[in-house]
Parts: structure tokens; sequence; C-alpha cells
């Protein structure tokens, strides 16, 4: 079902363990990873934008704005939030979270924004962190937008490029998964990793 939120789908890295490139449009089952990525996105958001630096006509199928990030240096995930933040605010002011995912997570819960935003409210927290196999994803997480200031300042002024570290300022509510049959947060990382996921997307 629909929620009253938008998100980004983090897109910007270099993509290094894999040989460099898009990792986005590397197959998985005959589809790009950004096809399964949005596929279990889209039905549970208002509108959805993909984080993405260069030019935006590799993505010259994808039907959704392409944001690159608003800073230079690419500092990694978070400033995909930033730029989703932004991007959110300018176009669609009205929905006040952000949902972030990363494009190598193609088994992604289909409950994922509802139980997120059911913590946010449960727990008052500006921030609420999908979590399984005792981890917390940092990445795939509901944003208030009201951070973006505290994030372009911790960015740009404090160099802060963690997520978890930038996180971990605010209270953040946590919401577990199980890993059966398959760890929904599992990412495709490495080449390896993307042989697992064709193995995983079979069962």
């Amino acid at each position: 079902m629909t929620q009253a939120t938008v998100a980004v789908l983090l897109a910007g890295g270099l993509a290094r363990r894999m040989g460099g490139g898009d990792k986005p449009l590397q197959n998985l089952a005959g589809r790009p990873l950004l096809d399964h990525v949005a596929a279990r996105i889209r039905p549970q958001v208002h509108a959805m934008a993909l984080n993405a630096n260069g030019d935006p006509a590799r993505f010259a199928g994808w039907t959704d704005p392409v944001v690159p990030d608003t800073v230079g240096g690419n500092p990694g995930p978070l400033a995909g939030v930033l730029a989703g933040m932004r991007w959110a605010r300018r176009v669609h002011p009205k929905w006040p979270d952000l949902l972030s995912v990363p494009t190598d997570t193609p088994f992604l819960p289909h409950d994922l924004v509802a139980r997120l935003a059911s913590a946010r409210a449960r727990d008052d927290a500006p921030v609420a962190v999908a979590a399984s196999g005792g981890q917390l994803h940092h990445t795939i997480a509901l944003w208030s937008t009201a951070l973006r200031d505290d994030l372009r300042r911790a960015l740009v002024d404090e160099d802060c490029r963690a997520v978890h570290r930038f996180a971990e300022r605010y209270s953040v509510a946590p919401v577990v998964w199980p890993q059966t049959p398959v760890d929904p947060f599992f990412n495709a990382n490495t080449l390896d990793d993307l042989g697992e996921a064709e193995r995983l997307a079979g069962l």
C-alpha cells in the first residue's frame, strides 16, 4: 500500500568492488538490479527518484527523476540521502519523510515503508532503520526531511561520511526482519554476490 512518503534509490557510488561502472545496471535474472529494487519500492511510496552522478542518459529507460549529489567529491551514500531530501522538499513538500535504499538490494520487503513509518511514529524518532541478523542497515532507512540542513552541515563542515555516524546523532527506531527464507537486505557488492543473488532469486 502506498505510504505518505517518497523514496530515493541510491546509485551514486563508484562500485569499485564490482569492477567499477554502474552497479544498478548489472543484470539479475534477466533484468537490471535497479528494476528489481524499483519494483519492490514503487508500490510503497508516493514518488521516487534515483540518486546517480554523471551522465543521466545511461538511465534513459528510467521514468523517474535522476538527482545527482549536491556535495562534490563522491562522499558516499549520505550525499545521496541529502540529494533525495532536497529533491523531496522541492518537488513534494507535503511529504515529510524520505525512504533511502541502495540499488544493490533486490529482495527488499514489501512492507518496508509501512513498518519503518510505524516505528518512527511509535518512538517519535526522526530516523527508522531496517535490521536483520543482528545488524542495522543504515542506508535502508526512513528519514525526516527536516534533518536536511543538519545533514548538509555534517557533510560539508564536518566531513561526516558514515551513514551510521550521522543517524546515531538522533533517536533511531530499529525495525527487525527475519533472514529466512532470504535476508531481505542482502546486497550484491561483488560479482560473487551477484551470483549468489541469482541463486536466491530462484528460491
